[in-house]
């Protein structure tokens, strides 16, 4: 009962993705809802409304902003964070995946596994930034928070 049942991003008012981004988003949403942990801690002495959730990621006053509520659509949770902490690293992630987008063109696949290790290693940063972030507002384990970065770079992509 601690996940995610439903996402939904905000996205409606950002450019049309290139393929590559819209590849990304598919398969993190993809990934995220087979299998996540998403568990809201007790707050102020209160027993937090149990899951499973929906969750509406959204920028908002250059703020990332998670929407919880329960799958009878009570408002369970609302958390802002500021962008400050991702801007350099979803602003690395996108370089290096432009270069790996272009390098599964034309290098060798010992290139290509080069790129994508540097990649990951970004990708595993930004999912730790997020994670940090999200300490005392919400419980997520290392592959869902993977994804969420993934979607929060998605966000991004626009702004």
């Amino acid at each position: 009962m601690t996940h995610i049942a439903h996402i939904q991003l905000d996205d409606g008012n950002l450019p049309p993705p290139t393929p590559e981004i819209e590849q990304e988003r598919r398969v993190a949403m993809f990934d995220l809802m087979e299998h996540n942990t998403f568990e809201l801690p007790q707050r102020d002495g209160r027993e937090a409304p149990s899951g499973p959730y929906n969750v509406g990621l959204s920028i908002r006053d250059k703020r990332l902003v998670f929407d919880v509520t329960t799958e009878a659509h009570e408002k369970a949770a609302e958390f802002h964070l500021s962008l400050t902490p991702f801007r350099q690293v979803v602003k690395d992630y996108f370089q290096i995946c432009k270069s790996y987008f272009d390098a599964v063109k034309t290098l060798p696949p010992s290139q290509i596994e080069t790129i994508d290790m540097a990649r990951r290693g970004i990708h595993d940063e930004g999912a730790r930034i997020l994670k940090e972030r999200l300490e005392g507002k919400v419980a997520i384990d290392e592959d869902t928070s993977r994804r969420l970065f993934t979607l929060v770079c998605v966000l991004h992509f626009g702004g």
